[in-house]
């Protein structure tokens, strides 16, 4: 069997599936629906990419590639990355490398007004606790 062909996800699926109860999602059951839905009733990927957004992971978390390729391909969807509590290199907004969500922390890392005016999106966090440095 090679890998990546569809017995690994049969595989995979019966695993999660059958294992004992350990998560709320695992009382969940989808339900079929009695008929499908008109194509012309169906939202167009365009505008349902709209809202996916990525998670937030700071470059340190990845890396400054990985962290540009999360953005590149939210970007190239129409959806948002997140750049995390650690910010961005400046050199990438405007860019298709620009992450559209900005993590604000507490004010640290490098939260500038030219940070801020690249976003599309502004995350606060509050009450997270404090941090050294």
């Amino acid at each position: 069997m090679k890998s990546g062909d569809a017995s690994d996800y049969k595989s995979y699926a019966k695993q999660v599936n059958d294992r004992p109860v350990a998560m709320l999602r695992d009382l969940m059951k989808l339900k079929k629906a009695d008929s499908a839905l008109p194509l012309e009733q169906i939202e167009p990927n365009t505008e349902l990419f709209k809202r996916f957004d990525s998670a937030a992971m700071s470059i340190g978390a990845l890396s400054p590639e990985a962290h540009e390729a999360l953005a590149m391909a939210m970007n190239k969807l129409g959806g948002y990355s997140n750049s995390g509590e650690g910010g961005e290199d400046p050199r990438r907004f405007g860019t298709n490398r620009n992450s559209r969500i900005k993590q604000i922390a507490s004010g640290r890392f490098g939260v500038t007004p030219h940070y801020l005016t690249n976003a599309d999106v502004l995350q606060i966090k509050v009450a997270q606790g404090a941090k050294t440095g």
